[in-house]
């Protein structure tokens, strides 16, 4: 692998921490956050410092042959650390069991990372060895100490990834069950790329030269494995987002059939209150929601409580459940009352049984169903073909 491919995707990670750092300036104590950008760090670290390029120049730099070595190993290492607190605090659960987890993998690995130190500094590496520091000083004292430990901390941290993320993959479901098969899959190529690293070290221990599984077999397969997991850790949040952004202007879009039928009747918004293209769908529901209410007491006097019942009785006979059955009655109700209070302009007609506006416990998704039974319920197209012109509404 050229540079250009170590370094590509650390700068991916370093923009992508980049657009992090305002929310994490903004909240310091969110465990979460922090994992997220601490595992962003240690990756492009991890690409930057990988790169046969850095490798020559760190060592170039402090003037210690293979000195790049154990500061890779020690990144990558950290890096599944961070894998791992990342995916805790992810999880959840009672704040203080999830600290003490995510205390321990810091505190495990972080003692891997002096180990690793250790060793290197007991050992005797002379020869600059810019991709194949692996396979050559395996048989090293110190040094092949080093390359196993590194290796086994990696795959121990892999092979948890992929537990965790199996057993909680079986609770969840939707885009958070989908990034976590990803993230399996991710690091099923890091147990690839730990696995042809181990037949390369077996390899040379046992008189083979296996060297093309470490040297050019297993870095692109540590690259493809970084690429797919973070996808996996994307997934989750970004296609949440975009779907929650979906469902809420789709919320808002049929809030508009119950929003026009009212506005044919009674004034809604106020002229000066009008919401800019760019406004976020939330206040753009929020003023919706505001115009139906607005509307319904506008229409309170013309509300028909025996209309509403009889609506409700026929919605149940047509099979609807209890939540449809009352949206369909208070969408009769206000269709009704909206061609009353139409025909009435003077305010001369009024029922004699005034019904309460509906209460919609559950917000907007009520209106929600009013606003569906107004367009399709044919119990509210009957109320709408018998409603008199005059106003009166039919017993």
């Amino acid at each position: 692998m050229k540079g250009e491919d170590y370094y590509i995707p650390a700068a991916a990670m370093a923009i992508s921490l980049a657009f992090k750092l305002p929310a994490l300036r903004r909240n310091w104590r969110d465990p979460l956050l922090r994992s997220v950008c601490a595992l962003l760090f240690l990756a492009g670290s991890v690409f930057t410092f990988a790169a046969p390029p850095t490798i020559a120049a760190v060592n170039e730099w402090t003037g210690i042959p293979n000195v790049s070595a154990p500061l890779v190993y020690c990144l990558i290492t950290a890096f599944s650390a961070s894998c791992l607190v990342l995916i805790v605090n992810w999880r959840g659960g009672p704040p203080e069991e999830t600290r003490r987890t995510s205390r321990r993998w810091i505190l495990g690995y972080g003692a891997v990372v002096v180990a690793l130190i250790v060793l290197f500094s007991l050992g005797d590496a002379p020869e600059e060895r810019l991709r194949d520091l692996d396979t050559y000083y395996v048989t090293t004292p110190y040094i092949r100490e080093m390359i196993v430990l590194y290796l086994t901390a990696h795959t121990v941290a892999a092979v948890v990834m992929v537990v965790l993320c199996l057993r909680w993959s079986l609770q969840v479901s939707g885009w958070l069950r989908a990034g976590l098969a990803v993230i399996v899959v991710g690091y099923f190529f890091n147990l690839s790329y730990d696995a042809t690293k181990f037949i390369a070290v077996f390899g040379v221990w046992l008189g083979f030269d296996l060297d093309y599984f470490s040297t050019y077999l297993a870095p692109p397969i540590a690259s493809v494995g970084a690429l797919i997991s973070a996808i996996g850790f994307i997934v989750p949040l970004v296609c949440q987002r975009v779907s929650d952004s979906w469902q809420t202007w789709a919320t808002y879009r049929r809030l508009g059939t119950l929003w026009h039928e009212l506005r044919t009747a009674v004034p809604l918004s106020a002229p000066g209150v009008r919401m800019s293209w760019w406004s976020p769908a939330e206040l753009r529901i929020l003023q919706r929601e505001s115009d139906i209410h607005d509307g319904f007491l506008h229409l309170g006097p013309y509300f028909d409580q025996p209309l509403r019942a009889r609506a409700y009785e026929q919605a149940r006979e047509r099979g609807a459940d209890e939540e449809t059955a009352r949206a369909v009655a208070d969408a009769a109700m206000v269709a009704a009352a909206v061609r009353a209070r139409t025909a009435d302009p003077e305010g001369l007609l009024l029922t004699e049984d005034a019904a309460p506006a509906p209460d919609p416990c559950e917000g907007p998704r009520d209106l929600v169903r009013i606003s569906h039974a107004l367009r399709h319920s044919p119990v509210v197209e009957a109320v709408r073909r018998h409603a008199a012109p005059t106003g009166s509404l039919p017993r």
